[in-house]
This record gives C-alpha cells, sequence and structure tokens, in this order.
C-alpha cells in the first residue's frame, strides 16, 4: 500500500509504504529519486508486515520496486502504474502532484 499525505506549506509530501510478505526477513524500495544503488530499508512491525516513511518533492515521478531478502523483486500493486524496465520487466509508478 502507499499512502500519500500533502501539506499545502511544503514543496514535499509524505509517503508511508507498507507491504505484507511471508517468508521475507527483510524487505527494502529501491529506485525512490531515481536511486537504485541506496535501498530503504522497511522496517519488519510485530504482525510480520513492513513500512517505510518518506518525503518525496511535489511535481515528481519515481519508479521504484521492492527487493526482499531473498533478491525477489515486487512491485507495488496500489502504485499509480507501471512503466516498462531495460530488463523486460515493469517498474512500480509513484506519481507526486503539486
Amino acid at each position: 500500500m502507499v499512502q500519500k499525505t500533502y501539506f499545502k506549506t511544503k514543496e514535499y509530501a509524505k509517503v508511508k509504504f507498507s507491504l505484507n510478505l511471508e517468508n521475507a526477513e527483510t524487505v527494502e524500495i529501491l529506485g525512490l529519486n531515481s536511486d537504485w544503488e541506496n535501498s530503504i530499508l522497511m522496517a519488519k512491525k510485530k504482525d510480520g508486515s513492513f513500512a517505510a516513511e518518506v518525503t518525496l518533492p511535489k511535481n515528481s515521478r519515481h519508479e521504484f520496486k521492492y527487493r526482499t531478502n531473498t533478491g525477489e523483486w515486487i512491485n507495488e500493486p496500489a502504485a499509480d502504474g507501471e512503466q516498462a524496465n531495460v530488463f523486460g520487466g515493469s517498474n512500480s509508478l509513484l506519481i507526486i502532484e503539486a
């Protein structure tokens, strides 16, 4: 799930990511702000779900994927869309409006 919170007086939005995955020890987000090298590690909650909060600039588009500790790459089903990638698959698309 992706939940966006916009602020009238700020030039960014707060974005909360949450994901339920069985059999995963860790999950990280890659690709935000076009950064595929430095991941954002999601916190594992008591119920087994994973969560992370980030701020992203308004008027921006972001391709991203989740990666588990097993090396599995996962798209976000609730993303704003999908964008084809160079590997023959697709990335999740997140659009932060003005």
